[in-house]
């Protein structure tokens, strides 16, 4: 396998990283917003906060699910990371993103059937999306995927759609018993 940044898509065909690219946009926009006291750039940062925290949520439970059964499934062994950079790229995002939704943002006001919808549809289109750099590159993002067959991947890409909405749901409920709403 080359180098995954010299690939048709360069990194952006791993969950991890398109996870880590909205968090940073949500972290950046929520910086500005407390910076500048603007309203807009507020809004824009919740928006970016209610897709960001339950992905990163659903990459650190599949992440970590999976790793802990075998690490190979995620990472080959010539691109497995140390104890520290892996817990900063798959579980601190989440955690951060997630105290700043229970402690310092305004409520969800989605439903679980609009999270079940767009968090499975987010998973179609991430699987097609890997399809097309499979396509280019000759290679999936994640080993899991080079070993399962197209029914076990449809059902991989189903439960986290539906874990995703989980996420969200729960979220949403230990939100509302810390703020009383």
């Amino acid at each position: 396998m080359q180098s995954p940044s010299r690939t048709f898509s360069s990194l952006v065909h791993y969950l991890t990283i398109i996870g880590l690219l909205l968090a940073t946009i949500t972290f950046v926009l929520g910086s500005l917003a407390d910076m500048t006291s603007s309203r807009t750039v507020f809004r824009y940062k919740n928006a970016f906060s209610v897709i960001a925290t339950p992905l990163e949520v659903l990459i650190s439970i599949l992440y970590g699910g999976l790793a802990s059964v075998d690490k190979e499934l995620v990472v080959p062994k010539e691109f497995q990371l140390g104890l520290l950079p892996d817990i900063s790229f798959h579980a601190v995002p989440a955690i951060v993103l997630a105290i700043d939704h229970l402690l310092f943002s305004p409520p969800w006001t989605t439903s679980f059937r609009q999270e079940l919808t767009f968090s499975t549809a987010l998973a179609f289109a991430y699987w097609f999306w890997v399809e097309q750099c499979y396509r280019h590159n000759g290679w999936y993002p994640y080993p899991i995927f080079e070993a399962l067959t197209t029914p076990w991947r449809i059902l991989l890409f189903t439960f986290s759609g539906a874990l995703m909405a989980g996420s969200t749901e729960a979220l949403k409920i230990v939100y509302k018993a810390l703020n009383g709403v």
